[in-house]
């Protein structure tokens, strides 16, 4: 593998570690710029709108453009979104900084895994994209307790500042690593574009992703204050979990692609949507029994991420059936629908928490999980019903 793409994997890494580092310094934030735990709690949601408007609109508007210098100045924008949290004078600049940020993550990882594969032989490429998304997961096993640990205890800004200096050496390694020549992808038309957003079961997966992977947001944006007040965990134990968190999830990835591979992506997410929504709603009755909570969270990591090889490989399915000269674009949206979802989760989150109890977030989002696997079921059904039509003829 050319050593380009491990400036590709940093930038995910640096990227990843902004997203997620948020949820565990919301009571921080809240504290010291004086703002409630549902307006720290939008700091999430913004981010994500970022990337969900971010990557479609972004991606086509540079469609035509040299990759490699979006790709510079995507770095660039996610440095100066890093540089401006550092020293937000207040609440309203802070969200400025993170919809910035958000920006430049929806394109990045929307042209990513064309950069990636352009770099190697055909036969290399799904390697080629997955050494690349590593930086996502280790971001969310290191990355994210790290930056938890440097916020809570040299301030919240200190984070963003470490975040913006990963940035930089990102920036550094891809201008001096990857190529000038990269391959560009045709520029969708607008009517390609279109007939991906208007298939109605293209939208419906895209409705899955949103409720399946955004259900777990509503109480994973207050996993820290919910540690903190309700377990009544310390600073440095909430930094221990979060990494205890990470784990989980980079194993449940793992297992929820090879689930998804060797069960099928309907089958993989009913029972994945299903272990998650009884968590959720074990964590409602455990967070007050600390060695219980972490337990609970344990499990609950693994099951909260395993669902996303299973939604992106469903959609590519599905794309490949309805609208095959739209699959890159197909599999795009479904990145902005994960990251609508979390802006969904974390804002009905934040209102479950300004009127009820922080526990009420965990079965606020097992009920959201819960619309995503009848719908997921649903889907199932009409696939087969297609098959069963297709084979009758």
């Amino acid at each position: 593998m050319p050593i380009a793409l491990f400036a590709l994997t940093l930038s995910a890494f640096a990227i990843g570690t902004t997203e997620f580092v948020i949820v565990g310094l919301v009571p921080t934030i809240a504290q010291d710029l004086g703002v409630s735990l549902p307006s720290a709690g939008l700091l999430v949601s913004l981010y994500a709108a970022g990337v969900a408007v971010g990557a479609p609109v972004l991606t086509a508007l540079t469609g035509r453009m040299n990759r490699k210098l979006v790709l510079l100045g995507l770095m660039a924008l996610f440095i100066v979104g890093n540089l401006l949290a550092w020293q937000a004078p207040g609440y309203g600049s802070l969200i400025t900084a993170r919809i910035l940020t958000g920006l430049a993550h929806g394109v990045f990882f929307s042209i990513g895994s064309t950069i990636a594969t352009s770099l190697v032989s055909k036969d290399k490429e799904a390697s080629a994209i997955a050494i690349m998304f590593t930086g996502l997961t280790v971001a969310l096993v290191t990355g994210v307790p790290l930056g938890t640990w440097i916020g809570q205890n040299f301030g919240w800004r200190a984070t963003f500042l470490v975040v913006s200096s990963l940035g930089l050496i990102a920036l550094i390694g891809s201008a001096l690593l990857v190529p000038n020549n990269l391959k560009k992808s045709a520029p969708a038309t607008l009517g390609q574009q279109l007939k991906v957003l208007t298939h109605p079961r293209l939208l419906l997966v895209y409705l899955i992703t949103i409720l399946g992977y955004g259900g777990t947001f509503t109480a994973f944006t207050y996993l820290a204050p919910i540690l903190q007040e309700v377990s009544d965990f310390g600073n440095n134990a909430v930094s221990l979990i979060m990494l205890v968190y990470g784990v989980s999830v980079a194993f449940g990835n793992i297992y929820g692609g090879k689930m998804a591979d060797r069960m099928g992506p309907i089958r993989a997410l009913t029972v994945i949507f299903s272990g998650l929504i009884a968590i959720l709603l074990m964590l409602t009755l455990s967070a007050a029994h600390p060695i219980a909570a972490v337990l609970t969270v344990l499990i609950w990591g693994a099951f909260a991420f395993g669902n996303v090889p299973g939604l992106q490989v469903y959609v590519v399915q599905q794309a490949e059936r309805f609208v095959p000269e739209a699959v890159d674009i197909a599999s795009g949206l479904n990145i902005a629908a994960f990251n609508i979802g979390i802006a969904l989760g974390s804002v009905i989150g934040g209102y479950v928490v300004d009127g009820m109890q922080l526990t009420d977030t965990a079965w606020m989002g097992a009920g959201i999980v819960a619309l995503a696997l009848a719908l997921t079921r649903l889907s199932g059904h009409w696939d087969r019903q297609r098959e069963s039509a297709v084979t009758a003829r």
